[in-house]
């Protein structure tokens, strides 16, 4: 008997179907950052990285161009099972004829390079306004500066970026999810902090004048609670896009490196879902004062996926990773990342909910404790490696990853 067969018993004793979660998460999509492979560069302004994020680290053979980038996430994804999305940020655009615009007149033909990717993996593409590491940030501040030049700049930037997820839906005929998020904040106590809420609220009022198919294009707003240099204030916190989302229609996101270090966004995916129809997740891994380290097959990203499994609402939570790390190679980081979140949501397919919820329904909390620990030592490995070849994925990608290092990357 194989060791899956094995494993696919030992489950069924629990009440688990292994065929079940196998077939379910084949067609659960995560969509993946293309920021890994450049550390967070882009194409389109030479203004150094800023808005509060900081990627450390100068391992060899960084993504400097299109293509190159294009090359890299190409041999990412034949190393990662299932489903997968592309998630561009708007920095990315490439001018394929010298055609050159500013970020407040982008327009779709700038982005055919990535439509055309798009279409030859037979991916959909998600999108995200680009908010920093431009000179019209000004004073660090962009859709809440009180610099009228200033705010209009990122309104007119946010208003192209939905016409362009528009297109990017019609072309691939996946819908495309655009997350909005400003690195706006002070370093210091501010003497005001409504002031720049009312012009961030005011900003995206006139953001979501634009028409858009909202059955093409899902609008999200995310969080967060400090970045370097805005320690003290940040204009977008939870309260204030959680409240602006809830009452304009859009779709709250949480990124779980967005939080106070004892906050879990485990915790909150159950309360989102309870009033909102969809909700959006970027996956990372916090490390103190830092969120955007490589995701591991760690507890709160398997409570993260156990959440959206025992909810029923894999249909209903846009999944999508984003970290960046320039101290190891790009492509095993967008690998290891993407197959540790899989790898959390079979954990959570394989889990005897309905069991479970009854435990904790009837307090027997003895047994829900017992029970729980012991999921944790079943062979979910087994079931995992069946997964990786149902997909015609390798288990090692190690060694795929040093000789393209060897080939393509050394040579850069």
């Amino acid at each position: 008997m194989s060791r899956y067969n094995e494993a696919k018993e030992i489950y069924a004793k629990i009440g688990v179907d292994t065929e079940k979660a196998i077939e379910t998460l084949m067609n659960v999509p995560v969509s993946v950052h293309c920021w890994q492979g450049d550390d967070v560069v882009g194409f389109d302004s030479k203004e150094a990285l800023s808005g509060g994020i900081q990627t450390t680290g100068n391992y060899p053979g960084k993504a400097s161009c299109p293509e190159e980038l294009a090359a890299d996430i190409e041999k990412a994804f034949s190393l990662i099972p299932g489903k997968k999305k592309l998630n561009i940020h708007a920095c990315y655009a490439v001018f394929e004829n010298g055609d050159f615009a500013d970020r407040n007149e982008i327009q779709p033909k700038h982005f055919d390079f990535w439509v055309r990717f798009a279409k030859k993996l037979g991916i959909g593409l998600d999108f995200n306004p680009t908010c920093f590491s431009h000179p019209m940030v000004k004073d660090g501040l962009t859709l809440s500066s009180p610099d009228e030049t200033t705010r209009k700049f990122w309104v007119d930037h946010c208003k192209a970026c939905i016409k362009i997820s528009e297109y990017f839906a019609e072309q691939t005929g996946i819908p495309t999810v655009m997350n909005i998020w400003i690195p706006d904040g002070y370093k210091d106590i501010p003497a005001d902090r409504m002031g720049p809420r009312a012009r961030f609220k005011k900003s995206l009022d006139e953001i979501l004048s634009v028409p858009y198919d909202k059955s093409k294009v899902y609008i999200t707003l995310e969080s967060k609670v400090f970045g370097i240099g805005v320690e003290s204030y940040t204009v977008g916190s939870a309260e204030f896009t959680l409240s602006y989302s809830a009452n304009n229609g859009l779709t709250p996101l949480m990124d779980n490196g967005h939080y106070h270090p004892t906050e879990v966004v485990s915790d909150k995916i159950s309360s989102l879902l309870l009033f909102n129809e969809k909700v959006a997740l970027h996956v990372t891994r916090g490390v103190r004062w830092d969120s955007d380290h490589v995701v591991l097959f760690d507890d709160e990203t398997k409570e993260i996926a156990k959440e959206i499994v025992r909810n029923d609402a894999l249909d209903r939570v846009f999944i999508a990773t984003d970290y960046f790390d320039a101290s190891i190679n790009r492509i095993s980081a967008w690998i290891t990342g993407v197959r540790n979140l899989q790898k959390a949501l079979l954990f959570g397919l394989l889990e005897p909910s309905d069991e479970f919820k009854k435990l904790q329904d009837e307090n027997d909390m003895t047994s829900l404790m017992v029970k729980q620990e012991e999921l944790k030592t079943a062979p979910i490995g087994d079931v995992w490696e069946e997964f990786l070849m149902r997909n015609s994925t390798e288990s090692d990608y190690l060694t795929a990853v040093k000789e393209y290092e060897k080939t393509v990357l050394a040579n850069r």
